[in-house]
């Protein structure tokens, strides 16, 4: 044997004789599960069960979250995932099926589905996002002290958040002068009054679409071009995002320049959407999971809410609407892309009841 071997086997050996012996009653190191409850379709060529091994870039964010605290899915950290798939009424059964499953702690997204997840238990930590006015829900007694079992991060709105999406949307389109809004019939009247509130200061017209069912859509778009509308503002609501890229393509074939809540739209081929970073939130939620696994309590955990906003914008869309954006409104962008929107498809050739076609 070579002195060099010789060298290395003894330190080998010693190694192994530092290294930590388990006792016999040792218990390995804990894994946690989470219940994750969203409006979204499940990812496809999977079950419904299954959580996306990669996933969309909010997804992603939301498990860097995760890992930035010490949790690794698959090693440390089970997630179940279930998708209401824009049908609010799976949302209790779905809620209370995660409870059975004896997670640790359940992560929603959106009203229906924090309401679903809050009457399925009172007892498990509920981490939210994407909620609007959580005390005015009664998902929470107040942002500083939340009380009960729910915390996490809301979402913005009211007068200011919908007077800033119609100024953008009025600045990058000059000529409008009507603008369809396009909203969920089972939360249109909580924005209606800060929506008129906002077109009435720009001296807008606002003509409102409500939609229930994914059949609904095409006669909304139908309705707003018989009516002359010259752009559109999309409401954010869990079941608008879950049809996001069928919105997109029935406003290129309407010709609509519209404005979208958040950049997941933009990336799909629409052409503008302001809104809060939504990846830094979904980010954020790691957070308040590992605080509560640490042995806080969710009611004495502050409701955040969301400081950094964004204006995403794609070139390539204007361009196929021939429209220029301004450099005024281009000045404020935190993003351009440009991103070919998708072919236009001829309004006869979609099949409304096909939701997964249109992603």
């Amino acid at each position: 044997m070579k002195p060099r071997t010789v060298v290395l086997s003894v330190i080998l050996a010693l190694a192994l004789l530092a290294a930590p012996i388990p006792s016999p009653g040792q218990q390995p190191a804990k894994v946690y599960r989470i219940g994750y409850l969203v409006a979204g379709l499940a990812p496809t060529n999977t079950t419904p069960q299954d959580c996306p091994i990669k996933g969309s870039p909010l997804w992603q964010a939301f498990v860097k979250g995760l890992r930035e605290c010490g949790y690794i899915p698959g090693q440390n950290l089970v997630i179940e995932c279930r998708y209401t798939e824009g049908r609010d009424e799976r949302a209790p059964a779905l809620a209370a099926e995660l409870v059975s499953l004896k997670v640790d702690l359940l992560v929603a997204g959106g009203t229906n589905q924090v309401r679903a997840a809050k009457q399925a238990t009172s007892t498990l930590p509920i981490v939210m996002w994407g909620v609007m006015d959580p005390v005015g829900r009664r998902l929470v007694a107040s942002l500083a002290q939340p009380g009960g079992n729910v915390t996490g991060v809301a979402d913005p709105g009211g007068a200011e958040m919908a007077g800033k999406d119609l100024q953008l949307l009025t600045e990058a389109v000059p000529t409008a002068a009507r603008v369809a809004v396009l909203g969920y019939s089972g939360s249109a009247a909580f924005f209606q009054r800060d929506t008129q509130a906002a077109a009435h200061a720009l001296a807008v017209t606002l003509q409102s679409y409500a939609v229930r069912a994914p059949e609904d859509f095409e006669g909304a778009f139908t309705a707003m071009t018989k009516a002359g509308a010259e752009a559109l503002l999309v409401l954010p609501r869990p079941f608008i995002g879950t049809h996001a890229q069928r919105i997109v393509d029935l406003a290129a074939q309407r010709r609509l320049p519209a404005m979208y809540p958040d950049r997941g739209y933009v990336e799909a081929g629409g052409l503008m959407a302001y809104g809060v970073n939504a990846l830094a939130i979904r980010r954020r939620l790691g957070f308040y999971v590992d605080k509560i696994f640490h042995g806080a309590k969710p009611g004495d955990l502050p409701v955040e809410q969301p400081t950094t906003f964004e204006l995403v914008i794609n070139l390539k869309t204007a361009e196929a609407l021939d429209l220029t954006i301004p450099p005024s409104v281009l000045s404020q962008a935190d993003q351009v892309i440009e991103l070919a929107p998708r072919p236009i498809i001829p309004p006869a050739v979609i099949n409304p009841l096909e939701k997964r076609e249109h992603r």
